[in-house]
């Protein structure tokens, strides 16, 4: 799904992506963004920032209340505090206007043809789940848990969690977690890779102090914790 409300450039990028395989609805609204969604039920949303009606930020906010849809954010301002808005309400992924639409298809294609975290080998194999304390992960449902309580997390927060649970003793710099969640071709902001860590912690009820499901290594990148 497109949301774009400059029509010339939501054109550009629908032609891209069609070309490119993908079924797209665009639309230049953010309300009927969110109402669209609710209906085509989107694999990806390229998102504009400015959009009339509701701003890119408020309709990722409530599309994260229904959809795990790949949100990527379109925006002219290239600054910092918009970027991290931006992905404070759930976005995986941002580009900066003027940009290339090939470059987006491009990234959007290399992005879906990743497997998820965690799934290797035969689906039918199964595999127990990576319990830390009151915090359970199943990989292989994409579930987690904590005191038996069911988590939200987007597609790429729990990436990032099964990412970090897949090796619990090993510290994983942020290129490390940016080549295995977001692919070895993605280029940008290494920092994103903290803000989507602060989004795990708050769900689960930690914190960088606590690091009771992830711990910081000063100058190194994050790790598992106990659980304890």
């Amino acid at each position: 799904m497109v949301v774009e409300d400059e029509h010339a450039l939501a054109s550009l990028v629908t032609s891209y992506l069609e070309r490119d395989g993908f079924e797209v609805t665009a639309t230049g609204d953010g309300a009927d963004a969110v109402a669209l969604a609710r209906t085509v039920d989107p694999d990806v949303v390229v998102l504009d920032l400015g959009l009339p009606s509701l701003d890119g930020v408020e309709v990722c906010r409530q599309l994260r209340t229904f959809s795990d849809a790949y949100v990527l954010m379109l925006t002219a301002r290239a600054d910092e505090v918009d970027t991290l808005i931006g992905l404070s309400v759930g976005a995986d992924d941002y580009m900066t206007k003027p940009f290339s639409p090939r470059e987006l298809s491009a990234r959007i294609q290399a992005r879906m043809r990743r497997p998820r975290t965690g799934f290797t080998g035969d689906r039918g194999t199964a595999e127990p789940a990576r319990v830390f304390g009151p915090l359970s992960i199943d990989v292989l449902g994409r579930e987690v848990t904590v005191d038996g309580e069911s988590i939200h997390l987007t597609r790429t927060e729990f990436d990032v969690l099964a990412t970090l649970s897949s090796a619990p003793g090993t510290v994983f710099s942020r290129a490390q977690l940016i080549e295995a969640v977001w692919g070895p071709t993605w280029v940008g902001d290494d920092h994103m890779v903290d803000v989507h860590i602060g989004h795990v912690r708050r769900k689960l009820g930690d914190d960088a102090a606590r690091g009771q499901y992830v711990r910081t290594v000063r100058g190194v990148g994050y790790r598992m914790g106990t659980g304890e």
